[in-house]
């Protein structure tokens, strides 16, 4: 057995060592087809059943360059990305058999690499149809809604629709502005879909699909995908099982249907954009005209707020297929339409109360869903692990589980620096923590600001019954930042290291409070066919957070060095203790000093000895080695990593020193 158990708050493997999981999330174009599927490449979306996933995260005959440079910088895990449409594009129960034999094929090259793999079925904002990856375009037809009408309608911001596309290789902020696709989840299109998923059974009971709720039709499929996946894949001991769902969205459930979020509620902020509430989402999709308001971050006041008021769907375009019914909740009571055609909100807390009850959008349908896809992994393997993941931003501002997780779990939250993630700057040496609502200064008040944060997550994981490790599944920087400034500088022959300073230093701090804290991580990420373009990134709505991009590659340069490929890569690729012959008590690393210091609890039971990786971009002379008494050094055949065997317990320490 390869690979890893859960033991409290640590991965342990078959040696009883404690594992540290440093990885990548692979790749940041598997959300989008291959090989012309980029959100830079206009589309109707009316090939969406043809489409082909095979070659992402990138075609088989290259996959030995990228897990070598990947596993040379240091990443011993991935969260391996697939989604629902790429399993299941071409119609319900039909799977894409060519593509699961190649997503195999994939999993079994990274485990020769010696990396431990979990999958993430990926999406944001539902899916391509609806500004952003995941679900395939059939079921919108199957819901009633048209999806050549998402786009004018106003039911979604979609990249390929907005952006002008006659003026290449630019920010269009009048026509799709940057980080907008997130806005989506809170459109018609969005909300009115994460709500059937979830909650159809009590806000939809009589929208039925071949005989099932729409809620346990939509989940049905959902999972089938996933068991797909598993038995072609199961066979693999070093994978370690699936990601529940990426940053699912709640929909309309929690809220009242007049409630355009216009105020900072307890752990739920108001959010830049359109301020949709329920009804004004629910009233649009049926083709009529709405006033609302939008929303601008204020830096004085410290939140979002009302600039002006907006018309969306001007032009009366209706979301639903001629042939539907329309919006099931208008069908439910909801709402109503008067004579003179506004609408008429008959029951404002629909989406709150179900029986009498105050209804928990956590308690009562992200975590039972969370089960059930445990119970689905576990069916197919039993020692695999389920990484639950919670709406994005609950798992960060409420991060506590409100009901029982399944036994096999792992907290998956995703954690980013808001301000730099979304401005595409990192304000040092000033930074804005969004949570405490406070200031931090340099470098050292930085990383205790993301300290403070990731311990939130962390506490959540200890107060689960038996504590379960955390996994930070995301968090990483925009490789763009302030414009692509390094993307100029590269261009114009700077091939120094300082063009990336700024990402260094954000990338080392980040790292810093997760060593300290001793959190298990996957970096967002690692797109094989990244480019240095505005319009391009990561191939998906002008993000640009991979760690590689084919324009840093220079000729006959080490993959693991400048040129080879890598951006900041002193940020990331890091020394640390990957396995451990006991607990670990301290670890902390001096980028600048080049200087590793680990403390740890010794059991010398244990027969196999403590592994450290040490990069050559931080030691490229190599490095001095000072251990405590109770230690002896092993000789390894690969330079990157130190072997330290302990002959006592007790705690001890290990220095590391730049030649």
């Amino acid at each position: 057995m390869e690979g890893l158990k859960t033991k409290g708050e640590f991965f342990i493997d078959k040696y009883q060592r404690t594992v540290i999981l440093r990885g990548i999330n692979l790749g940041g174009d598997s959300k989008v087809p291959y090989p012309n599927g980029g959100t830079f490449q206009p589309t109707d979306f009316s090939d969406h059943k043809t489409v082909s996933f095979i070659g992402r995260p990138f075609p088989l005959k290259e996959a030995d360059q990228h897990f070598l440079r990947l596993k040379d910088w240091g990443f011993n895990c991935l969260r391996l990305l697939t989604t629902w449409e790429a399993v299941e594009h071409q119609g319900p129960g039909e799977y894409d058999e060519d593509y699961l034999d190649y997503f195999e094929s994939i999993v079994k090259k990274a485990c020769e690499y010696g990396f431990y793999i979990f999958v993430d079925f990926h999406q944001d904002v539902w899916s391509r149809m609806t500004g952003g990856d995941g679900a395939p375009g059939w079921i919108f037809e199957r819901i009633g809604m048209d999806i050549s009408k998402i786009s004018s309608s106003d039911s979604a911001l979609v990249m390929q629709a907005k952006y002008d596309f006659s003026k290449p290789g630019i920010r269009q902020e009048s026509n799709y502005p940057t980080m907008c696709w997130a806005q989506n989840y809170r459109y018609p299109a969005n909300a009115i879909l994460w709500t059937l998923f979830f909650a159809g059974r009590d806000f939809a009971p009589n929208f039925m699909l071949d005989g099932l709720n729409v809620q346990d039709y939509l989940q049905k499929h959902y999972l089938g995908c996933i068991k797909k996946v598993g038995e072609k894949i199961k066979k693999y001991d070093r994978v370690l099982g699936f990601d529940s769902l990426n940053e699912p969205g709640k929909g309309f459930i929690g809220l009242a249907l007049n409630d355009r979020c216009l105020t900072d509620k307890p752990h739920d902020p108001a959010k830049p954009g359109l301020a949709w509430s329920p009804i004004d989402a629910l009233y649009a999709s049926h083709g009529f005209s709405v006033e609302i308001p939008f929303l601008k971050l204020s830096l004085l006041r410290r939140k979002f707020h009302p600039i002006e008021n907006r018309i969306v769907n001007p032009n009366k375009v209706s979301l639903w297929l001629s042939s539907s019914l329309g919006d099931p909740f208008q069908l439910e009571g909801a709402w109503s339409l008067s004579k003179d055609g506004f609408p008429f909100v008959e029951k404002n807390d629909y989406f709150q109360v179900v029986k009498g009850k105050q209804i928990d959008f956590d308690r009562d349908y992200m975590i039972p869903f969370i089960r059930s896809v445990g119970e689905t992994v576990a069916s197919i393997r039993e020692d695999w692990l389920v990484f639950a993941e919670r709406e994005a931003g609950d798992g960060v501002l409420s991060p506590d589980f409100k009901a029982k997780l399944p036994t096999n779990a792992v907290n998956a939250t995703h954690w980013y620096d808001f301000s730099t993630l979304v401005f595409k700057r990192f304000l040092y040496p000033v930074g804005i923590d969004p949570i405490f609502r406070r200031l931090a200064f340099g470098t050292r008040g930085i990383t205790e600001m993301y300290k403070r944060q990731l311990s939130r997550i962390k506490s959540a994981s200890a107060k689960v019954p038996g504590k379960i490790p955390t996994l930070i599944g995301e968090f990483g920087i925009p490789f763009d930042l302030k414009g692509g400034t390094a993307f100029r500088q590269w261009r114009a022959g700077n091939r120094s290291k300082g063009i990336w300073r700024s990402h260094t230093t954000a990338l080392s701090c980040m790292y810093d409070a997760m060593d300290s804290l001793f959190l298990n991580a996957t970096l967002w990420n690692y797109t094989a066919s990244n480019r240095n373009d505005l319009m391009i990134g990561d191939q998906w709505n002008q993000e640009d957070l991979s760690v590689y991009s084919k324009d840093q590659e220079l000729s006959d340069c080490e993959p693991d060095l400048y040129g080879g490929g890598g951006r900041a890569i002193e940020g990331f690729a890091r020394p640390f203790a990957r396995k451990i012959q006991g607990l670990p008590l301290e670890m902390k690393f001096h980028w600048k000093k080049g200087e590793f210091y680990f403390r740890f609890e010794a059991d010398p039971n244990i027969d196999f000895p403590t592994e450290i990786f040490l990069p050559r971009i931080h030691f490229p002379k190599g490095y001095k080695t000072y251990l405590s008494s109770g230690l002896r050094g092993i000789e390894s055949s690969d330079p990157k990593i130190l072997h330290v065997q302990a002959i006592q317990a007790g705690v001890e320490i290990i220095r590391v020193l730049r030649t």
